[in-house]
């Protein structure tokens, strides 16, 4: 009987929020570090099919980093960062590639339309998705075909979007001269969320959220606005790949989605727990 009265009062917690984000559009990058734990990958998947039939319209950007580092280590080919951005030099681009957009994508993919969900798999050379330049981040370091996005085909996804199809993007860009570019799927799911104004993006990898002290769980932030964040940062509480998340979540803010959460992926439906309860169980930036 427990069991029961707890459940209709999950749901009647729920309900505020089912009302108010029908119709509204979620942009959801799902972290390639976590991509490979299968339990966690089909909650996800009933969690994206849940979203969907209770009227939100679902987005999702997905990464693979660690997919790549095992397929380019097999390659021989050793993997560089600079400033939480992976060196691409023009062998290491068509290998990540086909990791993204060839494997990863559509496993993502495929399990979405096996749960009862339209879904369609695509990088950012498709239908022009993502048009992007070089991306320069300091003049003395090259870091290859990492691309800045220069512009997001919203009519494209809208058109998708209207027909209950669920886009699901590997963060592959490209350019007029034909120029293939790896993009930081963090980026990628801020600039779509960004230009799809966007209710809610979601940074769903392998960490809880935000901390002061990565040792200390004490540390940790459930809520921030933006001027805390960015102090984080030039405080230096914030470094490594941790940056580029940040300030995609800064620059989401800034440009109108109304709040931006980063979640744990290896917590069974944590997306659900985070959008469905007033606690949440990540941190959330806004405005």
């Amino acid at each position: 009987m427990y069991r029961k009265k707890e459940m209709v009062n999950n749901l009647i917690e729920a309900l505020p929020y089912i009302e108010r984000f029908r119709n509204k559009i979620f942009v959801i990058k799902y972290g390639g570090s976590i991509i490979g734990n299968t339990p966690n990958k089909l909650a996800f998947i009933e969690d994206i099919s849940l979203l969907t039939h209770l009227g939100m319209k679902i987005i999702i950007v997905h990464g693979g980093g660690k997919h790549i580092n095992k397929h380019l280590l097999e390659k021989g080919i050793k993997s560089n960062f600079h400033k939480g951005y992976r060196i691409t030099d023009s062998n290491t681009i068509n290998e990540v590639e086909m990791v993204l957009s060839g494997h990863l994508n559509k496993d993502i993919t495929l399990l979405l339309n096996n749960s009862g969900t339209k879904a369609v798999g695509i990088n950012g050379k498709d239908a022009g998705l993502i048009k992007s330049e070089k991306k320069i981040i300091d003049k003395e370091v090259d870091i290859g075909h990492v691309g800045e996005i220069v512009n997001i085909n919203t009519e494209f996804l809208d058109l998708l979007l209207d027909k209950n199809y669920i886009p699901v993007i590997s963060p592959i860009g490209y350019d007029k001269e034909g120029n293939t570019y790896n993009i930081n799927a963090d980026d990628v799911a801020s600039e779509i969320a960004n230009s799809m104004k966007a209710e809610k993006l979601f940074l769903i990898s392998d960490i809880n959220g935000i901390y002061t002290n990565l040792n200390d769980n004490s540390t940790f932030i459930s809520r921030l606005n933006i001027n805390e964040s960015k102090k984080l940062i030039s405080d230096g509480l914030i470094n490594g790949g941790m940056i580029p998340k940040i300030n995609s979540c800064i620059n989401s803010i800034e440009n109108g989605v109304k709040s931006v959460h980063i979640i744990n992926g290896e917590l069974t439906h944590s997306i659900l727990l985070e959008v469905f309860t007033d606690q949440g169980i990540g941190t959330m930036i806004e405005e």
